[in-house]
């Protein structure tokens, strides 16, 4: 079950939809399968720092650890679309993640170049639906 943070709540209540990410943590994700990453300090970290949220698995485990960039309700209107990004195993990408999160994500701010490295198209979008 998703968790959710108090900040997207009350952002929610406030009439706004924030920039959020989404941590993959399930059967590949966060799991002793992706060695050498401390999976709950990402977590940890994540959730300290941006809104956050955890789900079941998004069926792209050749990509652990999977971390989806949703735009917030400005962003998308801006024309921001959710972005996929997978084998984020390093503290500084996650660091990368919260600064570009911060600064508005996607639709609001540029991702940074080092992101490319990790961006990949979604399962959904690669099979043709929106």
């Amino acid at each position: 079950m998703p968790d959710k943070p108090a900040q997207e709540t009350a952002a929610q209540q406030a009439g706004t939809v924030p920039c959020r990410v989404v941590v993959c943590r399930d059967c590949c994700c966060g799991s002793a399968k992706v060695t050498g990453v401390d999976h709950a300090a990402q977590t940890a970290r994540l959730r300290a720092a941006v809104p956050m949220r955890t789900s079941e698995c998004l069926d792209v485990c050749e990509q652990a650890n999977v971390i989806v960039v949703q735009p917030s309700a400005a962003g998308r209107a801006a024309g921001g679309r959710p972005v996929w990004l997978g084998m984020v195993n390093d503290p500084a990408a996650t660091e990368d993640i919260v600064g570009w999160v911060r600064a508005g994500g996607p639709g609001i701010a540029p991702r940074p170049d080092i992101l490319d490295l990790y961006a990949f198209t979604s399962p959904r979008l690669r099979a043709g639906r929106p």
